[in-house]
């Protein structure tokens, strides 16, 4: 544990909050949404008898095409609650066959496919025709770091957005009943999402990626965090610079705007997202809000277990 149970619940460090943070994001989804949502859902044959599959495509950010999937139980009339699903760093949409949770429970899941990732344990499908130049490490941290306009996590947090949108278009969701949910990246966007979009139904935050993160690079040397490490052991004199950009996208500054209730999750043996960085968004977090801890767990977190939690959270908004 980087700090004892009781110190992590009373944890609550600074903001570094940019003065035009509100008008950056406001302004960056008003352009996306210059461009139709143009949501196009083809039915696709997946071998899965209780499920139906949509083949989705929708314009995120700059109107560049997003890929997902949509799955519904076979038999469902709808309107149906919906869990729009965002994926862990590396990670794409995969087979529809990795989604049948949701599905299995009576909810419609729409799965995000992550722009210019895809090569962790789930392929992807989704190019990033926007990827900016200028000096970066491998990986997604620092691709367009100089500036947040042009920021790698700019993009994917406003397809995550559009991905809201998009599932709220299809006949069978219910627009009223969506949840977003993620765990690592995946619960870095959704606790984004949940601050951009005010009317949603619920977020399962789980051991999200993206919070406190100047604090993240000074207590952990594991990936993704040390892809800033890497860039910064170069460009030595850019530390502020880059860090002024990463405040646009902190995980910390959403949390203080959410107003989604939210179910989080923390494991307390976690190297990739320490637990002091989740509660520094947990502890900000405006909405309401509980957590499950997982004392003796790394970044697995709560795993299936946190899944039943979920679950139950889900009986209880339908």
């Amino acid at each position: 544990m980087d700090m004892p149970l009781d110190r992590l619940r009373a944890y609550l460090p600074a903001r570094r909050e940019p003065a035009d943070f509100a008008g950056f994001w406001e302004r960056t989804l008003s352009e996306a949404r210059e461009h139709e949502l143009g949501a196009v859902f083809t039915e696709v044959e997946t071998g899965l008898a209780e499920v139906r599959c949509s083949d989705v495509t929708y314009a995120g950010f700059g109107g560049h095409p997003v890929r997902g999937w949509l799955l519904t139980p076979a038999r469902a009339a709808g309107p149906l609650p919906c869990v729009v699903q965002y994926i862990g760093y590396n990670g794409g949409r995969g087979f529809p066959h990795d989604w049948l949770l949701w599905p299995s429970a009576g909810w419609a899941v729409f799965v995000m496919d992550s722009r210019g990732q895809g090569s962790g344990n789930r392929h992807g499908d989704t190019p990033d025709p926007a990827a900016a130049g200028g000096p970066s490490a491998p990986g997604r941290l620092t691709q367009g770091v100089s500036s947040p306009e042009d920021y790698y996590y700019r993009r994917l947090y406003t397809d995550g957005v559009r991905a809201v949108e998009a599932a709220r278009s299809h006949p069978l969701v219910d627009a009223s009943k969506v949840v977003v949910s993620g765990g690592s990246q995946g619960g870095g966007i959704a606790m984004a999402v949940g601050a951009l979009v005010p009317d949603l139904l619920h977020a399962f935050v789980d051991v999200p990626f993206m919070t406190h993160i100047r604090h993240a690079t000074e207590i952990t040397d594991a990936e993704p965090y040390a892809e800033l490490a890497r860039f910064f052991t170069a460009q030595r004199h850019r530390v502020e610079e880059v860090f002024a950009t990463l405040d646009y996208f902190d995980g910390v500054n959403f949390a203080a705007r959410g107003t989604t209730p939210a179910l989080f999750s923390v494991a307390l043996r976690d190297g990739v997202t320490p637990p002091s960085t989740v509660f520094a968004a947990y502890n900000h977090y405006a909405g309401p809000k509980d957590i499950r801890i997982w004392p003796y767990n790394g970044h697995e977190g709560g795993g299936s277990a946190q899944v039943v939690e979920q679950l139950a959270v889900a009986a209880g908004l339908r």
